[in-house]
């Protein structure tokens, strides 16, 4: 059943045409008169042709006052049941258009069996204000966000540049400085990157490629791609995949979320610690999961981890920017998988993609 039928089942008091109401005034009155004139034109009664004429015209009258008091009735229940909520809606729709979102109106009958068209919609017009915003809310909160996130590196970038000008400094000084304005550079591409990529699919601007390939043979090189990260920590990989496991999907999107949850695991896991990573088949799904020894997060942050630039630990603010899950959640859903989260303070996280196994 579409939208339409369910709305108009819904409508139990449903509003007069005025159309409709002049198209039966001109035909009742006209039937009414002409009928009260042929009777007493062609009659076998002895009036006069004065009498008949005098008679049609009191019944023109008479039907015309009929109607005038008619009109009347019904011009005061219009007022009230049409053109005052209608002045209503055009208020209301005014203030939205200048940017008072969440506020609502009352519909026109409290009682929902009394429903009409105008009813319906003041109550879309209701849900449509809340969610303006809703939208607005986010709007102002990702701009908030993003102008945090862009001003930190910038910030970073501007002070160790100004330090390099400094003569006095050694050489170990510069290339540290150097360093430092490297890494705030690349944190800075990294978050234009996501926010470009996150906006695309947001906005369905990207279109995902579907071939066959390995995702065996791509989880093993998105695991050796942290060679480095492994080394240099300490961290010990153990890895449970299945060899030849073929998969029908976007290969570019899915290695993005193999990269930001490794990403994540190698750096919220201290040295000496533990990832797994594991790939397995189950009837017609796919599960990859990766897991760590790491800080771990409380339930309030699993709530909200897939949401943009939230992140639960402030600690290590500086080394992501709260979009790489939110890209994860995203891509995941494009490819009809679901993704969901394991975690307890202190003892580690495990997040679980399941795919569609075609």
């Amino acid at each position: 059943m579409s939208e339409n039928e369910k709305n108009n089942r819904r409508v139990k008091n449903s509003l007069v045409s005025r159309r409709d109401y002049f198209r039966f005034f001109f035909l009742i009155a006209g039937s009414i008169t002409a009928c009260f004139f042929l009777f007493f034109r062609f009659s076998d009664l002895s009036f006069t042709e004065e009498a008949i004429e005098k008679s049609a015209v009191i019944t023109f009258v008479n039907v015309f006052f009929i109607t005038l008091i008619s009109t009347s009735i019904y011009g005061i229940w219009r007022n009230l049941n049409i053109s005052r909520p209608v002045n209503r809606i055009l208020d209301f729709t005014d203030r939205i258009r200048n940017g008072h979102f969440g506020e609502k109106i009352r519909p026109v009958h409290q009682n929902k069996q009394q429903y009409n068209e105008l009813d319906l919609i003041i109550e879309n017009l209701n849900v449509l204000s809340e969610e303006l915003g809703n939208v607005e809310t986010l709007r102002t909160d990702f701009i908030s966000n993003v102008s945090h996130e862009l001003k930190t590196p910038l910030a970073s970038i501007q002070n160790y540049a100004t330090l390099l000008q400094d003569d006095s400094l050694s050489e170990s000084e510069r290339y540290e400085y150097a360093k430092t304005i490297s890494q705030s550079a690349r944190h800075l591409s990294e978050l234009i990157t996501n926010i470009l990529r996150l906006n695309k699919l947001e906005n369905q601007e990207i279109f995902p490629e579907r071939i066959v390939y390995d995702l065996s043979e791509q989880l093993v090189q998105c695991v050796l791609g942290f060679e480095t990260v492994w080394e240099e920590k300490n961290i010990d990989i153990d890895t449970d995949i299945t060899e030849g496991v073929m998969i029908t999907a976007d290969e570019d999107l899915l290695s993005i979320v193999w990269n930001n949850l490794l990403s994540n695991a190698m750096k919220f896991t201290g040295p000496g610690g533990t990832v797994k990573i594991s790939l397995q088949t189950e009837k017609d799904q796919i599960m990859v999961t990766v897991q760590d020894t790491g800080i771990g997060m409380e339930n309030e942050v699993q709530n909200h981890i897939f949401e943009k630039f939230y992140q639960g630990d402030t600690s290590h603010s500086t080394k992501g920017n709260g979009l790489g899950l939110a890209l994860v959640k995203r891509i995941v859903d494009i490819a009809d998988g679901e993704i969901c989260v394991k975690s307890a303070l202190n003892e580690g996280t495990e997040f679980t993609v399941i795919l569609p196994l075609e």
